[in-house]
């Protein structure tokens, strides 16, 4: 890959129906980089994601991958964990693991020896004799994992990574990931929560209904993007709140973004919310969301506050 790119995605568009799921989208994502993809459900990440692993055909537009159009020797270069996870589940987890190995062009007894490193690293080695459905759903998240860097791919894309796990477990696969990236591999990380890209991302792709709408370094986005406004997930009446001047709930149904007027921040939030018995919360995090899309009450509201 003489000019540095891992993946090229040109003016690709792909429509299912009368549905447009991803609009005239580009962009590059570096070698050696960690590159999140970042959008609610059903803004187009996944679908763009299938078409740059060839699972679809884009309508419009050209995709290459580590160099070239994809084919069946680069996908054995590629590692994919996709968001809806699957292993063989009547198989014992070292074999399922191993034989996926193999398929990938391993030898069996490299295969076999890769996956019991593997399963040591992600804390499974005591359960590598059992079945797949004996284990755990965050048990299961972690083999799913394995199964996709069994092969030391040069680019991993992976979909919700860390759904189902708890702390501890997201930290020992964020661990797996920096360590991967630096010994050379690329990584395609699709997501909604931004707390995450902010940690771990070099770049970012920002998805909406299909479009792109933001694009760059994660730092750079922050600065020119980040507006007065946090997310959170959780219980209780948020418009309530001293300072919230809007209240519009999240696409997956499980967050809400809340405006905050001028001059107050997202401590003074959380210090009302720590005051307030009537609500209770699992993530808090500040927003970035792109001001020349922000949806029209939001704009509104603004306008009015001022």
């Amino acid at each position: 890959m003489q000019n540095g790119y891992s993946i090229e995605v040109a003016q690709v568009s792909k429509s299912f129906g009368a549905t447009h799921a991803v609009v005239d989208i580009s962009f590059e994502v570096m070698r050696g980089e960690i590159f999140a993809m970042l959008g609610h459900n059903g803004a187009g990440k996944t679908t763009t994601i299938r078409m740059i692993l060839d699972i679809l055909k884009p309508d419009t537009g050209s995709i290459k991958v580590l160099g070239s159009k994809i084919n069946e020797a680069t996908k054995d270069r590629i590692g994919y964990l996709p968001e809806e996870r699957g292993l063989y589940r009547n198989v014992k987890v070292v074999e399922c693991l191993s034989y996926l190995g193999e398929l990938k062009g391993m030898g069996a007894s490299d295969a076999r020896a890769r996956a019991m490193a593997l399963l040591e690293r992600v804390e499974l080695a005591d359960v590598a004799e059992k079945k797949v459905s004996e284990l755990s759903r965050g048990m299961q998240q972690k083999a799913q994992f394995a199964a996709t860097v069994i092969h030391n791919p040069e680019l991993i894309i992976i979909d919700e990574p860390f759904s189902g796990l708890d702390p501890v477990n997201t930290l020992l696969i964020k661990d797996l990931l920096y360590e991967m990236r630096d010994q050379g591999s690329t990584i395609v990380m699709s997501t909604h929560q931004m707390h995450q890209i902010e940690e771990m991302a070099d770049r970012l792709l920002m998805m909406h209904f299909g479009k792109r709408v933001l694009y760059g370094k994660v730092d750079e986005v922050r600065k020119r993007f980040a507006i007065n406004a946090v997310e959170v997930e959780g219980t209780g009446d948020w418009a309530a709140l001293p300072g919230v001047i809007n209240v519009e709930r999240a696409e997956n149904g499980r967050e809400y973004h809340l405006m905050l007027d001028e001059g107050v921040t997202p401590d003074d939030v959380i210090r009302a919310i720590a005051d307030s018995p009537d609500h209770h919360v699992r993530r808090f995090e500040e927003a970035i969301l792109p001001q020349r899309n922000l949806h029209p009450c939001r704009a509104r509201a603004r306008r009015r506050h001022r």
